[in-house]
């Protein structure tokens, strides 16, 4: 890779990005990568067999007034300190011990979590083509591979788009976000005018327990609930194009705060509608996109169908371009601060694009790793991308944890324009309730009996990562990690 080789040369040019992101951009930046009732629309089927409609339903309220809790805390702290490292830099800041092990621990947490996200749009895209294909052409059985390869002909071009036309990605965020709103118009109305009618006492009132093995009806609601929060999970990523964005200590809280409510008030919205016109279940319990098969009964139009479908992925196809500009910038700040193996090669700022090439080179070459072992093992690719919720959500608890023990503790930090007041701490535990509780159920098996195929490896790959961090810590991280520590006494 020429741009590793020339890291070295360029090893004392100032490691800065250009601030070029406006007010507009950065809305729909949070906006758009959250794309919550798309991602729920594309996902719901394993909430079929576990909690079923009160899951889904009661499970969008409690997700999005509990993310919303959770933006409005992350919010505040990005009001105080907006930086690229987020969660990291927040947790060390506010760490009221061992501000520095605190700091190396959420970052190798946080750039983890964030690096296996990127596998997951391309695979959601993926079985959004495959399942297309199959309804289009019933003799038409995906392998393996054809999924691979469709995951890697998905990055592409968001890569291609960020390595060289990054100026072009607000005219991207736009047409996102305008397709982000008519198609929730669009869907919504085609479901209720079309679409055949369920009674209140299914959507508000079944409980599916004796599907997926697990016969405790708290257990398949908890378990249902994950679909949701899965679609309201991933809004810090504006926080890691901080350095890009003008007026940040409050056009970013901005950006978190619309992200959060917005998506959650059309995720909730959505969610009742297609409920009431979803029609019959037993129609969908097989399909790898129950979506298809939900507008085809309402449309009674192929046509009509594929076009919703294929608007929908490219909803998610803009998200696409958006989690690589974030998650190379989150990397490339980490490895500033010396928190990565072979930081000198990741910090690198290429001097004439004004972006972390290397970096960015890093992201896409992931993403194309994941993609390939799926053509080995689809467990082993589920396995590694299933950490990106589990870890994300613990991300979230440490520094509003943090923060909370400082204002109930004292000193208070120096406040941003954003600033919670007699809110704070309410908004602060309620968060923490939140993220807690939906961190119970993520390391459950969706599945009994427990096989190697559908085994949660959520939890035991959490405990790889922690496991990794702590021995780097000890290893050589205590003296190489760099991060500058800001008490805010």
């Amino acid at each position: 890779m020429a741009s590793i080789a020339l890291s070295k040369q360029h090893q004392h040019s100032p490691l800065e990005l250009e601030r070029y992101i406006n007010l507009s951009s950065v809305v729909n930046f949070g906006v758009i990568i959250l794309a919550s009732w798309e991602s729920f629309a594309v996902t719901f089927q394993f909430a079929l067999t576990n909690g079923g409609p009160s899951s889904m339903f009661y499970g969008s309220i409690l997700a999005g007034c509990g993310v919303s809790c959770v933006g409005f805390s992350l919010a505040e702290l990005a009001s105080i300190d907006p930086t690229v490292g987020a969660q990291y830099r927040w947790s060390a800041n506010f760490a009221p011990f061992a501000p520095r092990f605190w700091g190396l621990i959420q970052g190798w947490l946080t750039v983890a979590a964030w690096c296996f996200t990127c596998g997951g749009p391309p695979s959601i895209l993926a079985n959004m083509i495959s399942s297309l294909a199959m309804f289009n052409n019933e003799n038409y059985v995906p392998k393996a591979w054809h999924t691979s390869l469709i995951m890697i002909a998905t990055i592409l071009l968001p890569l291609a788009f960020n390595l060289r036309f990054q100026r072009l990605l607000d005219g991207i965020e736009i047409i996102g976000g305008i397709l982000h709103i008519i198609l929730f118009i669009v869907v919504i109305v085609v479901l209720i005018i079309f679409g055949p009618r369920s009674s209140p006492s299914f959507v508000f009132d079944t409980l599916v327990s004796d599907q997926s093995g697990w016969n405790n009806s708290g257990v398949s609601w908890g378990l249902g609930l994950l679909t949701v929060t899965f679609s309201v999970t991933g809004f810090d990523s504006v926080l890691h194009m901080s350095d890009e964005v003008k007026k940040v200590h409050t056009r970013v809280p901005r950006s978190i705060i619309l992200a959060c409510t917005v998506n959650s008030v059309m995720l909730i919205s959505f969610v009742l509608v297609l409920l009431f016109y979803i029609g019959p279940l037993e129609a969908l319990n097989n399909s790898p996109l129950p979506l298809i098969y939900v507008l085809y009964g309402a449309t009674d139009s192929k046509t009509a169908t594929n076009v919703l479908v294929a608007l929908i992925a490219v909803v998610i196809f803009c998200a696409l371009f958006n989690i690589f500009a974030s998650v190379s910038r989150l990397i490339w700040c980490f490895a500033k601060d010396k928190g990565l193996p072979f930081s000198e090669v990741f910090a690198y700022v290429h001097p004439t694009l004004k972006l972390p090439l290397n970096a960015l080179i890093l992201v896409g070459s992931i993403v194309t790793a994941l993609s390939l072992i799926y053509i080995a093992s689809a467990t082993a690719f589920n396995a590694l991308i299933s950490l990106q919720a589990l870890a994300l959500h613990v991300s979230y608890v440490l520094p509003i944890l943090f923060m909370l023990i400082r204002k109930i503790r004292g000193p208070a930090p120096q406040y941003g324009p954003f600033k919670l007041g007699i809110f704070g701490i309410p908004l602060n535990f309620l968060s923490i309730c939140y993220l807690l509780y939906v961190l119970t159920w993520m390391p459950f098996p969706t599945l009994l009996p427990i096989t190697k195929d559908n085994m949660n490896y959520a939890g035991p790959i959490f405990a790889a990562v922690i496991i990794a961090a702590v021995a780097d810590w000890f290893l050589h991280g205590h003296r190489r990690f760099a991060m500058p520590v800001k008490r805010y006494e």
